[in-house]
């Protein structure tokens, strides 16, 4: 990285680094999508619906991942704007070896909870038996994926987002076609979609091992000493973003548990459908999280405060006009969108009715997670966790469990905007106190 020209450059700078996260963060997005346009063309609403009650599996990985990854790339980010170049990659070796202990460790412990989450949730039949099957098979692909993203992290951290933006499109394209050969073709169900997901995450973990053996010019695979403190920094540091994750696993349980008791499989088949937008939408602004920390980071590290700051309000434009943008798209294809998963009158009217109502919670939750990525990238965990901590599991699992009490599914959809808006006003106290600190 070049101080003189990200401060030169910034907005060129931020778009270089983040769009190619953001197109494999939308890739591995599509790829759920993909996921869902084939089990509800091919198996069906219970199929959707199963792997959906599912998701907050997928989140407690990702938090996990999320907050040992974010948090030791900040801290190799510091370490590498200072000039350390050993420590640096002694951080990268010890946050790629924490990443493959700790998912090990989730997979053996989420494998044993499949029947109790089944049972509290009120799941039988069919949704049953497609939950033990998919997941049965994507527990070491989320393992994989788990170690993919946490590699990803640092590949982007080397100036080189631009391989692992082509790693993302050939996972995803393999994942396509191996969901449209194992569904449509050989009908092999819903265990053919899990196998296409993990056999697409094999290949990229392939492209990633190659990178950092031939490629990699700062982070390189080796032997190293194991540091309490830098795990200890590392967890703290990236305390956020489990935070953030963890909690909207815990919500996407939470959403799960009402909409089963007061609508059905049907409401979690219509609450699926509108979360893929809401979904890709997330991972934009991920991507531009991912793309703007090392940024953030390098240059706090070394001391450009100023600039730091701008990056992060440039980052929170880019997000708000995309959110903004989908709102209008979605707003007029919604009956398209609607019957592309699933040919149910009733479903269909629960989208396009649900889908305006959520998505104006847009507006606010770009600014919302890009500012949580601020905070972590400068080291301010607390401020962050707040945030995090706020969005998804405080003000959010309040208006899930009271909204629906007073207005039924549309409870349902309001939770998100009502979550997002009070969120909002919590990120702009912290940033005027940040501003305030810097004077």
């Amino acid at each position: 990285m070049n101080l003189e020209k990200i401060r030169q450059n910034t907005t060129l700078t931020i778009l270089r680094f983040s769009i190619p996260s953001i197109i494999a963060m939308v890739l591995t997005s599509l790829i759920t999508i993909a996921d869902g346009f084939f089990i509800g063309n091919y198996i069906g609403s219970d199929g959707i619906a199963a792997v959906n009650l599912g998701l907050p599996i997928i989140y407690l990985f990702l938090s996990i991942g999320l907050m040992v990854s974010v948090g030791g790339a900040a801290i190799a980010g510091m370490t590498f704007g200072s000039g350390d170049l050993s420590a640096c990659t002694c951080v990268f070796r010890q946050t790629i070896a924490t990443t493959i202990a700790f998912s090990i460790m989730t997979c053996l412990f989420v494998s044993v909870f499949f029947n109790p989450m089944l049972n509290l949730l009120g799941a039988e039949g069919q949704v049953r038996e497609y939950f033990k099957i998919y997941y049965g098979i994507l527990l070491p692909e989320l393992v994989i994926m788990v170690v993919n993203s946490s590699f990803g992290m640092f590949i982007r951290g080397e100036g080189s987002p631009a391989f692992f933006m082509e790693i993302n499109i050939i996972s995803v394209t393999l994942n396509i076609l191996l969901d449209y050969i194992f569904a449509a073709l050989l009908h092999f169900g819903i265990a053919g979609i899990a196998a296409a997901s993990l056999l697409s995450a094999l290949t990229s973990l392939l492209l990633i091992l190659y990178f950092f053996l031939k490629k990699a010019r700062i982070y390189h695979l080796g032997t190293f000493s194991f540091s309490p403190k830098v795990l200890k920094e590392t967890l703290a540091n990236g305390s956020s973003e489990f935070i953030g994750e963890m909690s909207t696993g815990i919500a996407m349980f939470a959403y799960n548990f009402v909409i089963m008791q007061r609508i059905g499989v049907d409401g979690v088949t219509a609450f699926t459908i509108v979360g893929y937008v809401s979904y890709v939408f997330s991972m934009i602004v991920v991507g531009f999280g991912q793309g703007a920390s090392p940024l953030i980071s390098f240059t706090f590290g070394a001391n450009e405060t100023a600039l730091a700051r701008r990056i992060r309000q440039k980052t929170n434009g880019f997000v708000f006009i995309i959110g903004m943008v989908t709102f209008l798209l979605l707003n007029l294809f919604s009956d398209w969108y609607s019957h592309l998963f699933i040919k149910s009158d009733i479903i269909e009217q629960m989208v396009r009715s649900g889908m305006i109502i959520f998505m104006i919670s847009f507006f606010f939750s770009g600014i919302n997670a890009i500012t949580s990525f601020y905070f972590t990238s400068i080291g301010k965990a607390l401020a962050s966790a707040v945030i995090s901590s706020s969005r998804g599991f405080i003000v959010l699992l309040a208006c899930i469990f009271i909204l629906p009490a007073f207005f039924g599914m549309t409870g349902i959809w309001l939770a998100a905007p009502v979550t997002e808006a009070i969120t909002f006003a919590i990120s702009i106290f912290f940033l005027l106190s940040d501003h305030r600190d810097k004077k």
